[in-house]
């Protein structure tokens, strides 16, 4: 495998230089020097330093630009790494707040009536219910032994018609 990897490698390289010579024969035709005068040569020369300067700057805007925008992205990573480390979620945990607490917290010292839910509500006094049970479980008992058999199913079925007459 490495044997093949890098048969294909230098295949790239080939074909690599094989497109930079296309390039460079498109781009930069030959020079041709042959029974050109002093004068001629100079401003042969004057015209190749003129495009030198021209693809220097232009050589050096892109090498800024790529710095520019490497710099940015080190700086929005090193970004993302802080929000990443700083801000670890904590395990939550049940708070009981009461009414008052939760109204001076959203309100400050705006909140002056406190409330107290427990006030409003209705008092029930055990004795009644417990009275009550007794009472319920001796007349369902009596109620079951009435209803057995027939004469039971007679009375509830009166009573159904009495109720929905």
């Amino acid at each position: 495998m490495v044997a093949k990897a890098k048969e294909e490698l230098e295949q790239e390289m080939i074909v690599k230089e094989e497109e930079k010579q296309k390039y460079l024969a498109e781009r930069a035709p030959p020079l041709n020097m042959n029974g050109l005068s002093l004068a001629q040569l100079q401003a042969l020369c004057r015209e190749l330093h003129a495009k030198i300067d021209v693809v220097d700057e232009e050589r050096y805007d892109i090498e800024a630009k790529v710095m520019l925008n490497t710099r940015e992205i080190k700086d929005l990573n090193i970004k993302v790494l802080d929000l990443r480390g700083k801000f670890k979620r904590p395990n939550l945990r049940r708070v009981r707040v009461s009414a008052d607490a939760i109204l001076r917290s959203l309100l400050g010292s705006k909140h002056k009536v406190s409330m107290d839910l427990r006030a409003n509500l209705k008092s029930v006094k055990k004795e009644d219910t417990e009275k009550k049970r007794p009472v319920e479980d001796s007349d369902w008992r009596k109620n079951v032994e009435a209803m057995s058999g027939m004469e039971g199913r007679k009375k509830m079925f009166d009573a159904a018609k009495g109720s929905a007459q």
